[in-house]
């Protein structure tokens, strides 16, 4: 089974993150997906796992998976919210959901902000003439973050004996400009600076902007196929045909990790080469 592969890499701890409320979004595929299955084994029963994204077939099928595993028998409550995050109506849906079935009483507070697109990479920057088509873009890579984030840490303000935690699942794009990639990396460098600026403003939070290298995930196939830049094209088909391509678990790995030593410079921008 896939779960017990990937509960086999975790690291053999005897740490754990405590009773916790968890929101991951995108989590019905990719990194998402793999992330919601690691983390579950670190939740001590009682905990809640809310998983976010537009696929409801894919949500309630981990959900299943994650019922059936050791977490799901241990008492994990899992709860699926089916929701397009660009829309106003979907960020507020998930900050009633977090609120609806949170125990009292919990050590952690994790929002991992995975849900992203790639956006149209294979036309260059001067092409997007549209206002409308930008922000479409924004609206679901930048404002939803941002939003989501403000929803959920003002419904469970910092209180003695919890821990708040903010991940972005950012990228090298957020620190290195693709040519054909402008909504991608725009996107990704500003959610950045949003999350470092969230550090500096609430020094109580645990921020973390967390650049998981370059995965073999339907995104990349997507960029593979995509990208108008023939010399960024290339560099991915080389790195998928050379086997350079990491797994989502390889990288969960390291994140995981991060979480449970906790000593990572809050606001900090941390790449998987980095660790």
């Amino acid at each position: 089974m896939q779960s017990d592969v990937i509960s086999d890499m975790v690291p053999p701890v005897s740490r754990d993150l405590g009773q916790s409320l968890c929101i991951i979004t995108g989590a019905s595929r990719g990194f998402g997906r793999c992330l919601a299955l690691q983390i579950a084994g670190l939740l001590k029963p009682r905990s809640v796992l809310l998983l976010v994204a537009r696929s409801g077939d894919k949500l309630r099928e981990l959900q299943a998976e994650l019922a059936a595993s050791e977490a799901g028998r241990a008492g994990l409550v899992v709860r699926c919210v089916i929701a397009d995050l660009g829309q106003k109506e979907a960020v507020e849906e998930t900050v009633r959901a977090a609120k609806e079935t949170c125990p009292i009483d919990i050590d952690r507070l994790i929002l991992i902000n995975n849900a992203a697109s790639l956006g149209d990479v294979s036309r260059f920057a001067l092409s997007f003439t549209d206002p409308a088509e930008v922000d479409s873009y924004l609206s679901l890579n930048v404002s939803s973050a941002l939003s989501l984030t403000a929803g959920v840490m003002s419904a469970f303000p910092q209180r003695q004996g919890m821990r708040r935690y903010v991940v972005n699942i950012s990228s090298l794009c957020a620190v290195q400009p693709f040519p054909s990639w402008v909504l991608y990396c725009t996107g990704k460098a500003a959610r950045d600076m949003m999350f470092r600026v969230l550090a500096e403003e609430e020094p109580d939070l645990r921020v973390l902007n967390y650049a998981p290298g370059p995965l073999d995930t339907d995104m990349q196939v997507e960029a593979r196929a995509n990208t108008g830049d023939t010399v960024v094209r290339s560099s991915f088909s080389a790195m998928h045909s050379q086997g350079q391509l990491l797994t989502c678990e390889e990288s969960g790995v390291k994140l995981m990790k991060l979480l449970l030593d906790d000593d990572f410079p809050s606001g900090a921008h941390l790449d998987f080469y980095d660790l």
